[in-house]
């Protein structure tokens, strides 16, 4: 299988890259950037915060413009009013919070006054919660088996992890997906998370059919402490077949599949220059015969690893491409498909925390499990099978 080599950027390259962006976003009249407080936060923030950091830098900037306000030193008042629009603009209380300290951020990094901490600040956060609440969307979740209660022996039900990883097929492209769905179920893993699995991270665990997965660093680990999550024999199994296939033997595992396709070309015999007239006498093309030649599909796999933002789109087109196949016999497919978008590369981590908490594992386990830190979140996902395994829902569901 052919190979598409790509050229890699140094290290120190990327890292000066990312402080002259975020010194760019930083850089306004009259205050001063200090390029080694710059540097020291790029060595010890993860590449997600310094991105949002900028982002968020950037459109506060273009409001401040459009306002004829200063970016920096920013008043509180002027945070405040930011936070508002924001939230005019459909913004999640969430998200204001986010907003709110990268301000904080850019202004600790320029050396001056912070002005987030003002009471008007939260009042403008507090205010927005009041008002639209403050639950979080959430992904849909891809469970196993689907929405069931037991997840070890229900009949599936709806979309669900099983029928998809059946509806791949054996092509490279099918291979590498069931391998990528397969282990993003297993692990939890996030998208940043995911594309980041190596070969080298794959170790030996006490089944011989399963392997333990190295997690070198992770959302809730910013310092590097490390974590091991199990992939199932199944993963294993899928994970093998896929390295094989694209012959990969070191580096990134799941990696971009470029397929090419070429149409079938009939036979041509070889003319006589007595049965061509015109233009066509001169085109040597037409004393040359030609074979036919069969259509042809090629892949060539990258050397890098996926882009985290293209889970997502790989995920829904996997679902799609199960609903077509007629996976999923309890739904029609116009039903089916009306679902398709709201799931996310975020869906397989709702529904390992939903199926864990199915089948009775306790709450320090799951977090244990998907490397939380927080109750919050594992108990966010959880909130409506909670209820329904709960006090109320255990009598109601027994009475006529």
């Amino acid at each position: 299988m052919a190979v598409i080599p790509s050229p890699t950027t140094p290290t120190d390259s990327a890292h000066t890259e990312v402080v002259a962006d975020l010194s760019l976003a930083l850089r306004h009249p009259g205050v001063p950037v200090d390029r080694e407080m710059l540097e020291a936060y790029v060595n010890a923030a993860a590449p997600n915060s310094i991105r949002a950091l900028r982002q968020d830098i950037e459109a506060f900037d273009l409001w401040c413009r459009r306002v004829g306000l200063a970016t920096f030193p920013a008043t509180p008042k002027q945070v405040a009013d930011w936070l508002k629009h924001r939230a005019g603009e459909g913004a999640a209380p969430a998200s204001l919070v986010r907003y709110k300290a990268s301000l904080a951020k850019a202004h600790r990094l320029l050396k001056l006054d912070d002005p987030t901490k003002h009471e008007l600040c939260r009042l403008a956060i507090a205010a927005h919660r009041r008002a639209v609440g403050s639950r979080q969307k959430q992904a849909r979740p891809l469970r196993f088996r689907g929405a069931v209660k037991d997840p070890v022996q229900d009949t599936p039900r709806g979309i669900h992890v099983r029928a998809i990883l059946d509806a791949c097929d054996d092509t490279p492209t099918g291979l590498r997906n069931r391998a990528l769905l397969s282990t993003a179920y297993d692990t939890g893993l996030r998208a940043s998370e995911l594309i980041a699995v190596d070969v080298a991270d794959l170790l030996e665990a006490l089944d011989p059919d399963a392997r333990l997965l190295a997690i070198d660093r992770h959302k809730g680990d910013q310092e590097g402490a490390g974590a091991t999550a199990y992939l199932s024999p199944r993963s294993v199994k899928a994970i093998n077949a896929w390295l094989k296939a694209a012959e990969i033997k070191d580096g990134p595992i799941f990696r971009r599949v470029i397929v090419r396709r070429y149409a079938a070309r009939p036979a041509r015999k070889a003319m006589k220059p007595s049965q061509l007239s015109g233009r066509a006498l001169w085109d040597p093309r037409k004393f040359v015969g030609q074979d036919a030649v069969a259509a042809r599909v090629e892949h060539h796999v990258g050397e890098k690893a996926l882009h985290p933002g293209s889970i997502t789109p790989m995920f829904r087109k996997m679902i799609a491409a199960a609903i077509d196949a007629g996976a999923f016999g309890d739904l029609d497919k116009e039903q089916a498909q009306e679902l398709v978008n709201g799931f996310s590369a975020h869906s397989t981590r709702v529904g390992l925390n939903q199926d864990l908490f199915a089948v009775g594992e306790t709450l320090a386990g799951i977090m244990d499990a998907l490397r939380w830190k927080s109750p919050k979140m594992p108990l966010a996902y959880n909130r409506n099978l909670a209820a329904e395994a709960g006090a109320a829902g255990r009598l109601l569901s027994k009475l006529d």
